[in-house]
């Protein structure tokens, strides 16, 4: 079953960073990454820290994030067919706009992960 994804440019609010968003249920599974995922090459890696479950608001949202903590700016958006969701690692194909390629998500230590690109 195909989900939604979306990937934001997140400013204004502590150092510039990406927001990596995933449909999950009635929510958004959200990793913040320093890199942009649109960016990657396959074999590049970089870290990746499990935000809390966003709404699903912001698969359409641009504009300014309440409580003054910047401003999120859409660079992509489109599907994700999860193969695999646990507390240890996610696996999944995203199709959006401007990407499409092979992810992987490992758990490091706590809320820190790996955001790896396959192809």
């Amino acid at each position: 079953m195909a989900r939604a994804f979306v990937i934001h440019l997140h400013t204004g609010h502590g150092p510039a960073h990406y927001d990596l968003m995933i449909e999950q249920g009635e929510a958004l599974a959200t990793w913040q990454v320093p890199h942009s995922p649109v960016e990657s090459r396959p074999g590049d890696a970089c870290a990746a820290r499990r935000l809390p479950d966003h709404r699903k608001a912001y698969l359409t949202y641009e504009g300014p994030v309440s409580r003054g903590r910047g401003q999120v700016e859409r660079i992509d958006r489109g599907t994700c067919e999860l193969w695999e969701t646990g507390e240890q690692v996610w696996r999944f194909r995203l199709t959006g706009e401007r990407l499409a390629g092979e992810f992987e998500l490992c758990r490091e230590v706590d809320e820190d992960w790996t955001l790896r690109r396959i192809s």
